[in-house]
């Protein structure tokens, strides 16, 4: 097996090497796979790729060309990989469904905490010296209303967490957990009702077709006046346009985000002595109410070990033809989306 790894941040170097407990030959490269980095690819049966790598149909084709059998994603969402293609051309997909649920969970978690205690504001009145309260009157988490959109791995963490803090929590999922409203007094409700009655909203689905632009103005329209969203599943669930449009007009109370639309050629990149030109980006940092982190939900060194472990023992099954139980079937033959 010779493994290419693009989009390799600096923080990966060490574990994925480490990782590498079968001796395959790999090499790593921080270049993202896009239509003009894919002849990297040459001389390579494999390749690694994160979440904002190109993987469309056009760039499957030139892998293939190159004789490119197998891709692994780092990441349990995958719909940067055009899979249908994927599986006509012969390419094998697998991806790591299953690292640390814990990281994104008490990521979102705390970003809820900081949303309602205008941790934001806190800071940048501390760094001019001001250490006046009169700004920063916040809101408890307790008693209020908490509405979880998407109950997989992640969600479900959420609600244990939550309840912790005596909360009341709603959910809304095609699939509803058993253990979630037997122990943890989670209730399933439709999406307008969650909407109507949740002072504070958190996403945990994965991106599809159903899902894209989930939340947008009209669905913002039906949510309490002055709802608190958080968004650490994946950017174009939500329309950062009509987020930005009910900050200004006050139907939101305030927005944290983990994940951004348009991400791709902005996170991951120290963009300190270029500047950033995103104007929904840019609008989005002047407010006092917004809370933006960039995609490091995954980010602890816990779920970074799970990650490049599994991708490991995803190749290794593949080179070893053992059964691969993280394998993506196509469309036709998957049980299930990934959770989130």
């Amino acid at each position: 097996m010779k493994i290419l790894f693009f989009s390799v941040k600096k923080f990966e170097r060490s574990l994925i090497k480490h990782a590498n407990n079968y001796g395959f030959q790999i090499s790593l490269k921080e270049e993202r796979l896009t239509l003009e980095s894919v002849f990297l690819a040459r001389g390579f049966n494999t390749i690694c790729i994160f979440t904002t790598d190109d993987a469309s149909k056009d760039v499957l084709k030139i892998l293939y060309s190159l004789g490119v059998k197998y891709i692994t994603i780092r990441a349990a969402g995958y719909n940067n990989i055009d899979l249908a293609f994927a599986h006509e051309i012969g390419i094998k997909v697998a991806n790591v469904p299953n690292y640390s649920p814990y990281a994104v969970a008490e990521h979102t978690i705390m970003l809820m905490l900081n949303l309602a205690r205008k941790s934001k504001n806190a800071q940048r009145q501390i760094e001019k010296h001001d250490f006046s309260v009169d700004k920063l009157i916040g809101n408890n988490i307790n008693n209020k209303t908490i509405g979880i959109i998407g109950t997989g791995k992640i969600g479900s963490l959420v609600a244990k967490i939550l309840f912790g803090f005596g909360v009341k929590i709603l959910a809304y999922d095609l699939i509803t957990n058993d253990e979630l409203k037997n122990n943890y007094d989670v209730k399933y409700v439709s999406l307008d009702n969650l909407c109507k009655k949740s002072d504070f909203i958190t996403l945990h689905t994965p991106l599809n077709k159903s899902t894209t632009y989930l939340v947008n103005d009209t669905l913002i329209k039906q949510m309490k006046k002055g709802v608190f969203i958080i968004n650490t599943a994946r950017g174009s669930i939500v329309n950062t346009k009509a987020i930005i449009k009910n900050l200004k007009n006050k139907q939101m109370g305030g927005y944290a985000m983990d994940v951004y639309e348009n991400e791709n050629e902005i996170f991951f990149i120290d963009h300190s002595h270029s500047k950033i030109k995103d104007k929904m980006l840019l609008e989005l940092i002047k407010h006092d109410n917004v809370l933006i982190t960039p995609h490091q939900g995954f980010a602890t060194v816990e779920a970074i070990n799970d990650i490049t472990e599994t991708t490991f023992n995803n190749i290794k099954c593949w080179y070893l033809n053992q059964e691969l139980k993280n394998e993506i079937q196509s469309d036709s033959k998957k049980k299930s989306s990934p959770s989130v």
